[in-house]
C-alpha cells in the first residue's frame, strides 16, 4: 500500500503543476472550478492505469514509441494558448468559467495523465489491486490538484499576465523536456 501512495504521488505532480499553472490564469476562482479540476486531473489519472493495465502486453510497445510526441503535441498547444491568451484583450466572464470547459480541461487531463498509462502496465506485473490502486491514485491526484489551483490562485491575483505567459513557457519547456529526454539528448 504504500508503495502504491508513493506512486500516487509521483504520478499526480504532472497535475499539480499544470493545476498551479492553470491558477495562475484565472481570475476569480469558485469552489467549483477546484471541484472540476480534481475530477477532471483525478479521474483521468485513474482511468489510464486501468487502461495501461488491461492493455499491458498488446499495446504498450506502440504507446512508448509514440508517447513523447503526443505529449510535446499537448503542452505545445496549450502553453502557446496560454502565451497568445495573456497578450489578447482581457475579459470579464460572468457566470460559467471558460477555462474549465471540456475544451480546455481535456487535452490538460490527458496530458498530464499518459505517464498513469505505463504506471497500470506496471501495475499489471506487479501484485496490487488494481481497483484500490486506481481508486488511490484518483483522488490524491484530485486533491493535489485541487490544491494546485489555489496555491497557482494565490500567487496570480497580483501577476496574471506575466504567470500566464510563465506558465505557458513552462508548459512548452515540459513538452520539449519530454522530447527530448524519449530522443536520447537529454538524459532521463
Amino acid at each position: 500500500m504504500l508503495q502504491t501512495l508513493i506512486i500516487a504521488i509521483s504520478v499526480s505532480m504532472d497535475a499539480f503543476a499544470v493545476a498551479v499553472g492553470k491558477g495562475l490564469t484565472v481570475r476569480r476562482l469558485r469552489a467549483q472550478d477546484a471541484l472540476k479540476t480534481a475530477l477532471w486531473f483525478g479521474g483521468f489519472q485513474a482511468l489510464f492505469p486501468i487502461l495501461g493495465f488491461f492493455a499491458a502486453s498488446t499495446f504498450s510497445s506502440y504507446v512508448e514509441a509514440f508517447d513523447h510526441w503526443i505529449i510535446f503535441a499537448l503542452l505545445l498547444l496549450i502553453g502557446g494558448n496560454m502565451v497568445r491568451e495573456a497578450f489578447g484583450e482581457d475579459e470579464e466572464n460572468e457566470g460559467e468559467t471558460p477555462d474549465f470547459d471540456w475544451r480546455h480541461m481535456l487535452p490538460l487531463a490527458v496530458a498530464t495523465s499518459i505517464d498513469a498509462f505505463a504506471v497500470g502496465v506496471s501495475f499489471a506485473f506487479m501484485e496490487v489491486n488494481i481497483w484500490l490502486s486506481v481508486a488511490l491514485i484518483g483522488v490524491t491526484t484530485g486533491l493535489f490538484s485541487a490544491g494546485g489551483l489555489c496555491i497557482g490562485r494565490l500567487f496570480g491575483a497580483r501577476w496574471q499576465k506575466p504567470a500566464q505567459i510563465a506558465g505557458g513557457v513552462v508548459l512548452i519547456a515540459i513538452g520539449f523536456k519530454v522530447l527530448l529526454e524519449h530522443m536520447g539528448i537529454l538524459a532521463l
